[in-house]
C-alpha cells in the first residue's frame, strides 16, 4: 500500500481522514516537527497539510511553513493542503509555494479520496518520467538527468551528425570515453569501429607505429605489414584520449591526418587515404601547453573545432544517486548478488562524498561494495565512505536500520569466529539455531563458505 502522510492536530480530523483513506498506509503527524521526521522516514510520495497547525492553529505561517520545508527536502511529494472553508487566500498562497492542490474544509471523503489518487497518479507519472530522462541517451551510454548532463547530452547530438572534430574536456574518471562513444553511436558511424587509444599509456617509441601502423622491415621486429589504429577505424570514430600527452615530435603527423585525410605507415612511402571522424580528450590545459610550447598551436586549434566540457561528478546534484544505482542494478547481476538496495547511511555517504576520482570512483566503490555486502543493502562501511582522512557521513538515524547493520555483522564474525558451525555461532550470539536462522533469513545474509 502507498504510504500517505496525514498533518493534522485535530485528532478527529485525523481519525476522520486515515479512516477515508482505506487503501492507503495511513501516518499520522500533528505539527511541523513530527510532519518532517515522517517524511525523512517514510518518504511518502503524497501528504495532506493542514495549515492551521500549532502554535500558530488562528493562521496559516506554520502550516506553510511546514509547506516549505517539505518541499525543500522532498521536492517530488505531491501536497495537498487542508484549510478553513473561508480560507481561500491561504490556499491559494500555498499553491504559489509549491503545493500541489487544496482543499477546503468540511471532510467530504469521496471528494478528497479523487483529489488524492490524481496526485498519486501524477506522482506516478513524474516519477517514470524522471527515470526516462535519468536513462534517456542511455542508448548512447550517457546516464543523469542534471542540467549540465541534458545540456551535453544536446550537444552530442547537436555534433553527432557532422564531421567536426571534438575536444573533450574533463578532469580523470568523469567519463571522457563515454561522451566520446556517445558521439559515435549517436552518428551514422555507429555500425562502424569505434577505436580508441591512451596517448599517455603508450610508449613514445611504439606511439608512432601503434597510430599510423608500419611495413614490413621498418624496424627490428617488423616480420609483416601490420595496420595501425587509425586503419582500424576506417569508416568509424578513432577516440584520442590524453592527447595532451602525445609527443611533439609526433603532433605534426598527427595534424596532417586530421587535415589531409590520408596517414603513411612507419618505413612506407605510400599514401592511404582514410574516412576516420575523430574525437579527442585531456584533462590538461591545452591553451597554457601551446603558450609553453610543449603542444602545437595549429594542433590546438584543429582537435578543438568544439570543446565539451564533462563535469565532474561533485558538479552532478542528484546524478551520482542514479549512478550508483544504474552501477548497483549492473553488478548485483553480474555477480548474481542478493543484494537489494542502498541502506539509509549509504545513501547519505554516496550523497555526502566528494568524488575525487569521480565516475571510476564511484563504480569501483559499488562493484567491491556488491561483492564483499553480506546483507541485503549495502552500507556506508561495505562502500568504505565511513569517517576517515576528512570523509565524512551523516549517521543514520533510523535506528531500525543501524541495528539491522549492527546484527548483520554479528552474525557474519560469530560464523567465522566459530569456523562456520552454526551452534557454536548461535551460542556465541546468545541465542538459539532457529533464532539464528531466522535472522540470517531476515537479512538475506549470505554467509562466506
Amino acid at each position: 500500500m502507498e504510504k500517505l502522510l496525514i498533518v493534522d492536530d485535530d485528532k478527529g480530523i485525523q481519525k476522520q481522514l486515515k479512516w477515508s483513506f482505506s487503501d492507503y498506509e495511513a501516518i499520522l503527524a500533528s505539527d511541523r516537527e513530527s510532519a518532517i521526521a515522517a517524511v525523512r522516514r517514510f518518504e511518502p510520495k503524497v501528504v495532506t497539510l493542514d495549515l492551521g497547525l500549532p502554535p500558530d492553529e488562528a493562521n496559516a505561517s506554520e502550516g506553510l511553513a511546514a509547506l516549505q520545508e517539505i518541499l525543500t527536502i522532498a521536492p517530488h511529494t505531491k501536497v495537498i493542503v487542508i484549510t478553513g472553508n473561508d480560507d481561500r487566500t491561504n490556499a491559494l498562497k500555498a499553491i504559489s509555494a509549491g503545493a500541489y492542490d487544496f482543499y477546503q474544509k468540511p471532510i467530504e471523503p469521496e471528494v478528497i479520496n479523487v483529489i488524492v489518487a490524481r496526485a498519486y497518479s501524477v506522482a506516478a507519472i513524474e516519477e517514470e518520467n524522471r527515470h526516462m530522462r535519468a536513462v534517456a541517451g542511455s542508448d548512447i551510454g550517457i546516464i543523469g538527468n542534471s542540467e549540465s548532463i541534458d545540456r551535453l547530452r544536446m550537444m552530442v547530438k547537436r555534433i553527432a551528425p557532422t564531421q567536426i572534430t571534438a575536444l573533450l574536456l574533463g578532469e580523470s574518471g568523469t567519463g571522457k570515453e563515454v561522451a566520446a562513444n556517445a558521439i559515435h553511436l549517436a552518428s551514422d558511424r555507429k555500425k562502424k569501429p569505434f577505436i580508441a587509444i591512451n596517448c599517455a599509456s603508450i610508449p613514445e617509441a611504439l606511439l608512432e607505429s601503434e597510430l599510423f601502423g608500419y611495413e614490413k622491415g621498418a624496424f627490428t621486429g617488423a616480420h609483416k605489414a601490420t595496420k595501425g589504429k587509425v586503419e582500424c577505424a576506417e569508416g568509424g570514430t578513432l577516440f584520442l584520449d590524453e592527447i595532451g600527452d602525445m609527443p611533439y615530435s609526433l603532433q605534426a603527423k598527427l595534424l596532417r591526418f586530421l587535415q589531409e585525410k590520408t596517414i603513411e605507415r612507419l618505413g612506407g612511402r605510400q599514401e592511404i587515404s582514410v574516412d576516420v571522424r575523430v574525437v579527442c580528450a585531456t584533462n590538461q590545459n591545452l591553451e597554457q601547453m601551446v603558450k609553453d610550447k610543449t603542444f602545437r598551436e595549429d594542433l590546438f586549434y584543429r582537435v578543438s573545432e568544439i570543446t565539451l566540457n564533462i563535469p565532474p561528478l561533485r558538479d552532478r546534484d542528484e546524478d551520482v544517486i542514479i549512478l550508483a544505482q544504474y552501477f548497483l542494478q549492473r553488478y548485483t547481476a553480474e555477480y548474481k548478488s542478493n543484494v537489494k538496495s542502498f541502506s539509509e547511511d549509504g545513501l547519505g555517504a554516496i550523497k555526502a562524498h566528494r568524488w575525487p576520482g569521480n565516475i571510476r570512483e564511484l563504480q569501483n566503490k559499488v562493484k567491491s561494495s556488491v561483492i564483499m555486502c553480506t546483507g541485503a543493502q549495502i552500507t556506508a562501511m561495505d562502500l568504505g565512505l565511513y569517517d576517515h582522512e576528512g570523509t565524512s557521513y551523516e549517521l543514520s538515524l533510523n535506528l531500525r536500520a543501524v541495528r539491522e547493520h549492527a546484527e548483520s555483522l554479528a552474525i557474519n564474525k560469530a560464523y567465522s569466529l566459530a569456523d562456520k558451525n552454526m551452534s557454536k555461532a548461535a551460542e556465541l550470539l546468545g541465542i538459539t539455531r532457529p533464532t539464528l536462522y531466522s535472522l540470517i533469513e531476515k537479512y538475506s545474509l549470505t554467509l562466506s563458505d
